[in-house]
């Protein structure tokens, strides 16, 4: 499927401040949500791989759910995003004082081939034109062995239901075009993007919010984020989905 003319909105970004790390009436709550489960599972990964301090890079990092974790973790961060008022948020809540944030287009990295060992693009490939060209970005910037961790949206009709309409029902005030379906990416379209840049799956699973819970009812009757709204790891890939590839070869 093309993607249409008209492009993600990604400009309210600049307009969170707070609101990033507090409250329920922007869908950014959303976003609390799902880190409050997936950041857990990254860091565990990432212990796997043995070292206490690994080179790591946030591709559209926002205002720091990830990275301000990773270097509390004790690695080297590297966050970028387009959001120079997002960036600044990142910072005051970096109480490690460690992580290198850069304002940077994802699609003119200065970074040398091989830099990092694991690299991150949380929310992001969903969000941009040319998302197949930004994983084998990826793939050239990991070292061999290097993690490429992902989470992004399938296309269907079931994912346009609840990632689109469902949020723009339960919080009015989402800014228009925050997603746009024909931005969603197939699983099976990651895949054969990742084995082309010379990066295999390890690991792929759903992230759904906790449908039926009292938060969830709570924020649908209320149509605001409950602070307790939670999301859970499922076996359907049917929305949304996380993942980590490994590096095996250099890009040709």
């Amino acid at each position: 499927m093309e993607r249409q003319a008209s492009r993600v909105n990604n400009t309210f970004y600049d307009d969170l401040g707070e609101s990033w790390y507090e409250g329920g009436s922007h869908p950014i709550a959303l976003l609390r949500a799902e880190n409050a489960l997936r950041n857990p599972w990254i860091i565990e990964k990432m212990r796997l791989m043995g070292s206490p301090s690994l080179d790591v890079l946030d591709i559209g990092c926002g205002a720091g759910f990830l990275t301000n974790a990773l270097a509390k973790e004790g690695h080297r961060v590297t966050g970028i995003d387009l959001s120079e008022k997002s960036l600044h948020v990142a910072k005051t809540k970096d109480v490690s004082q460690t992580v290198q944030y850069l304002r940077l287009d994802a699609s003119s990295l200065p970074f040398s081939s091989q830099s990092f060992d694991a690299i991150f693009a949380m929310d992001f490939l969903e969000h941009i034109e040319n998302p197949k060209q930004i994983v084998q970005k990826v793939a050239s910037l990991l070292k061999p062995g290097g993690l490429f961790f992902f989470h992004t949206f399938n296309r269907n009709l079931l994912s346009w239901l609840f990632v689109i309409k469902g949020v723009e029902w339960c919080v009015p005030n989402t800014p228009k075009n925050m997603h746009i379906y024909s931005y969603f990416i197939k699983p099976s379209e990651l895949r054969k993007w990742c084995e082309e840049s010379g990066l295999v799956i390890q690991e792929i699973c759903g992230l759904c919010p906790r449908i039926g819970s009292k938060a969830f009812w709570r924020s649908l009757l209320k149509r605001k984020i409950s602070d307790d709204f939670t999301f859970k790891f499922s076996s359907s890939l049917a929305t949304g989905y996380i993942g980590v590839a490994h590096r095996i070869r250099p890009l040709a």
